[in-house]
């Protein structure tokens, strides 16, 4: 499957509940997708995983989805996990079906996000799955898991995930109908061992409604710390506020493919957000006479 060019005619462009194509995309706008696209096809595998986990926060439109899906066959195996989660976090109609491959993959990292996303997604291949994980080597019947899938599978069993989960469903109270909760992207930067105690927080306050976060975060988009530069545009993303979109424009250029590929990614999904419809002004009341 080959990764569907940015370029397709704007007709093409899916769009969901609160969604609309931006009708003149500006030169920042094929900046974005041009970058991703390069992103995708870089030789190292942990820029291409950026790429991926980062199209988790564009939206569940295409042709991002199409682009996600087509690195399922990565040959990289973390390239092909960032693939499956960020899928399962844009929902969209045929994720389901295209998890069923990776399902069946003999890597048990591959595997095991398929089973998990299925899962999530109410499918019942998921469940039966991770019901075999959950049974003993005796009692399973499921031709799924195998005893040294089950053995891997002990690396899922970590502080480090419960932590993950609680982040994850804190960022995912309030999401904006056809955009991702960005899922696989905080994944991606907390996997990092060299992530800085300020790139969390940043992250833990993207929902946050005080508005001396917003200006927090544009500062962190210039840290010297790339982790904090990631988390910042990750955070902004998410505050799904058009206006903050241009602030990530200049992190195009950083020097950290992880944050370029959240700036464009996060640049994109604040342009397809529909912007609020002007009230109009209720008419003043005759005075009494």
């Amino acid at each position: 499957m080959r990764i569907v060019a940015a370029t397709l005619p704007l007709l093409f462009l899916g769009t969901g509940l609160g969604q609309t194509p931006d009708p003149a995309p500006s030169g920042n706008y094929h900046r974005a997708t041009g970058l991703l696209n390069q992103l995708l096809k870089d030789k190292n595998p942990d820029t291409r995983k950026h790429a991926v986990q980062a199209l988790g926060l564009v939206g569940s439109r295409e042709p991002y989805v199409a682009q996600v899906e087509a690195m399922l066959d990565d040959k990289d195996v973390e390239v092909r996990v960032a693939a499956i989660v960020s899928l399962v976090d844009l929902k969209n109609d045929r994720t389901a079906s295209v998890l069923q491959k990776p399902l069946d993959s003999e890597v048990p990292e591959v595997s095991f996000a398929a089973a998990k996303g299925l899962w999530e997604l109410q499918a019942p291949e998921g469940r039966e799955a991770l019901l075999s994980v959950l049974s003993g080597e005796s009692k399973t019947k499921s031709k799924f898991i195998t005893r040294q899938k089950r053995e891997a599978l002990r690396m899922f069993h970590t502080p480090k995930t419960m932590f993950l989960f609680v982040l994850q469903t804190g960022a995912s109270l309030a999401p904006v109908p056809g955009l991702g909760a960005g899922v696989s992207s905080v994944e991606g930067i907390l996997s990092d061992a060299s992530i800085s105690g300020r790139a969390a927080t940043a992250l833990l306050l993207s929902a946050d409604k005080d508005p001396r976060v917003v200006q927090a975060l544009r500062d962190a988009l210039a840290d010297k710390e790339w982790s904090v530069r990631a988390s910042g545009a990750h955070a902004i993303a998410l505050r799904n506020d058009r206006a903050l979109a241009t602030d990530l424009v200049p992190l195009f250029d950083d020097t950290k493919e992880a944050v370029r590929a959240r700036a464009a990614a996060g640049y994109l999904r604040l342009e397809s957000i529909k912007p609020a419809p002007v009230k109009p002004a209720s008419p003043k009341r005759a005075g009494k006479r």
